[in-house]
């Protein structure tokens, strides 16, 4: 294979696992369903959910398991990290797959898709191609996005929802119940991969990357839309790799961690469907994350525009102990991940010592790093076996 081919795919997968686009993309003709659940003979059904701020989101749900079977099922919400989709939950076998496991097991699953992506490209007022579009941060996912989705459920089931959540998946979610958002509708959540603090994540690539997102990539993209397949995002690569030290022939390991149990025909199945779209503004909220070690809103970079948008000069703290202590958790870590470093959640289980024992559940996985917890061929037995426990002792 060509260098330039293995950079531009190690890229891909850079963007994906750091879990950080220009030009619009209209949906594919088909949904996610018929794309990745019908064929494996599942029922699955296309939704539509409009946030309150016009953003229309595509969910799915399979109501049931390949088995059928009825009766009044508890739900659980699966969610994506950025720059991915609902897609990436489907990329291993059924048998392999956590939504299939978890509606073969009993449960009623919806799948999310963050605005931005594939299947959630549309507004009421505005068009991908405008930059409007693009003016969000995972600020505003945890005020319109996973609200709109939980809400959707809850009105569709009558029921309180369990959670699933994988990298920024389980910011948004802690983020939520840290502002005392969704906790009268959520059951439980089970978060893999667990990203809050992120000023542990010593990688040469991944800090370079987090300075040039926070400091340069505005002026270097010039564009609100942060699409890993465009060309400006092909510069953007070439200047990381111009910087010393910086190995880009190894980015897989370099940041995610040495996955253990990763498929090689399940990566090249995500380099044919993922990386998706986010805002660049997003990218440079992750990176004020990793910069300033504290989990907060989005800095507009002077005491004068935090001050006009939040009242303060210094952009609101997301507590992470105000979390309802009573709230079941279920954190699943690895000991070779390198963006949830262990040391980050420690930070993180710390802000929760104050939980109730019996409530909070931790998983330690010292062979797994970031992309194992969605894509490791051995993930049923050791994670998803153990999500459906937690689920049901609920």
């Amino acid at each position: 294979m060509a260098a330039g081919s293995i950079i531009i795919q190690s890229f891909l997968v850079f963007c994906f696992f750091l879990g950080l686009a220009s030009s619009a993309r209209p949906p594919p003709p088909t949904g996610l369903c018929a794309a990745s659940v019908t064929p494996q003979g599942y029922k699955c059904q296309e939704f539509e959910v409009k946030t309150q701020d016009g953003y229309i989101l595509s969910m799915q749900r399979i109501p049931e398991g390949r088995a059928g079977g009825g009766g009044n099922k508890q739900p659980v919400l699966i969610q994506h990290g950025v720059l991915v989709d609902g897609m990436t939950w489907f990329l291993n076998p059924p048998d392999q797959s956590l939504p299939f496991i978890l509606a073969d097991a009993g449960f009623d699953v919806w799948i999310a898709n963050t605005r931005g992506t594939r299947y959630s490209r549309r507004h009421t007022t505005l068009d991908p191609s405008m930059p409007q579009f693009w003016n969000w941060t995972w600020d505003e996912l945890v005020t319109f996005d996973l609200p709109a989705t939980f809400d959707f459920v809850f009105s569709q089931t009558g029921q309180k929802v369990h959670y699933v959540g994988h990298s920024m998946g389980t910011l948004i979610a802690l983020a939520s119940f840290s502002e005392g958002r969704l906790v009268d509708k959520v059951k439980s959540a089970a978060l893999l991969s667990p990203i809050a603090y992120l000023s542990h994540m010593t990688t040469a690539l991944g800090v370079v990357a987090a300075k040039a997102f926070v400091g340069e990539i505005t002026k270097l993209l010039g564009i609100a839309e942060f699409n890993p397949k465009g060309e400006a995002a092909g510069q953007f690569l070439k200047m990381l790799c111009s910087k010393p030290g910086i190995d880009c022939y190894d980015l897989l390991s370099a940041l995610t961690g040495k996955n253990c149990c990763l498929n090689s025909s399940t990566v090249e199945l995500f380099l044919t469907n993922e990386p998706q779209p986010t805002s660049t503004k997003n990218m440079v909220h992750l990176s004020q994350t990793v910069r300033d070690g504290v989990v907060a809103k989005y800095n507009y970079g002077s005491s004068e525009f935090n001050l006009m948008h939040y009242g303060e000069t210094r952009p609101p703290i997301y507590n992470l102990s105000n979390i309802p202590h009573n709230l079941p958790l279920f954190l699943s870590y690895g000991g070779l991940d390198a963006l949830s470093d262990p040391r980050d959640v420690g930070l993180l289980l710390d802000s929760l010592k104050l939980h109730d024992g019996d409530k909070l559940t931790v998983q330690f996985i010292k062979d797994y790093a970031h992309a194992d917890f969605i894509m490791g061929v051995n993930a049923k037995d050791i994670v998803y076996t153990a999500i459906v426990a937690f689920f049901n002792r609920q």
